[in-house]
């Protein structure tokens, strides 16, 4: 595999493209996974890479008030329909690069057993840290679980809301909340919580990370050529150690 690597980075970038200093804003639990892909892709490119991780819903608006940003990655199809509508992206760059699942999470520590969602609502549970649940992706897609398995209006008073996922995980690092629900990803990376209860993928919502080119981005080819290169094989490789689940190339 590490052969493989330069010879496909070659491939994908002509000698003749000139350097550039590409702005990726990308969603909070893609910070470890892109991490590790950048140094091997900037040693290739010659690219530098610029990252900006957060809530997809404040990247979102970030861009919307006119912040720079090359290459969008949300955490929600939503986000992105919302810039799409507003011709803030390339359309036909757009596509759908990963999946995740959900998770709900304790202190390393804890005692706490957890055989189904359904004992969230249970008296020995007193908090649950979510990002926050109207707006960022990750509490979308817990709020909307556990309203389909008819329990969010029994814990939504048990609720912590944070300002993304990798709050939800460092509250429950912390141990200043009992539990949380974040994606499986997050948890995976953190030594200190463990999983107690894995949503199963065909029951859990519809998890979609779409990319694109921004529309008003001066390095549209630069930005085209890394998001192609998250779809590589090696690239796929890595974000598949992490956790993600992959989504076919269209």
């Amino acid at each position: 595999m590490k052969r493989l690597v330069p010879l496909l980075l070659a491939a994908l970038f002509p000698l003749v493209a000139a350097a550039a200093d590409l702005r990726v804003s990308a969603a909070a639990s893609l910070t470890d996974v892109l991490q590790e892909l950048a140094p091997a892709y900037e040693r290739q490119s010659g690219d530098a890479l610029l990252f900006n991780f957060g809530a997809s819903s404040t990247l979102a608006r970030q861009i919307q008030e006119g912040a720079p940003a090359d290459l969008f990655i949300s955490a929600d199809e939503l986000k992105m329909d919302q810039l799409q509508q507003r011709g803030l992206i390339v359309r036909n760059s757009r596509r759908s690069i990963l999946s995740n699942t959900l998770v709900i999470i304790v202190p390393r520590n804890s005692r706490l057993k957890i055989a189904s969602p359904a004992d969230l609502a249970g008296d020995s549970i007193r908090n649950i840290a979510v990002a926050e649940p109207q707006s960022v992706p990750a509490g979308i897609y817990a709020k909307r679980y556990l309203r389909k398995i008819h329990v969010w209006d029994k814990v939504t008073g048990k609720v912590i809301p944070t300002d993304n996922v990798r709050a939800a995980l460092a509250a429950v690092e912390s141990e200043n909340a009992e539990t949380g629900i974040v994606y499986k990803t997050d948890a995976l990376i953190s030594r200190a919580v463990r999983i107690a209860y894995e949503v199963p993928a065909q029951d859990g919502p519809e998890i979609s990370y779409p990319a694109a080119v921004i529309a008003d981005s001066k390095q549209q080819a630069a930005a085209q050529r890394f998001l192609d290169y998250l779809q590589s094989p090696p690239a796929q490789a890595v974000f598949q150690k992490y956790g993600f689940l992959l989504m076919p190339r269209k």
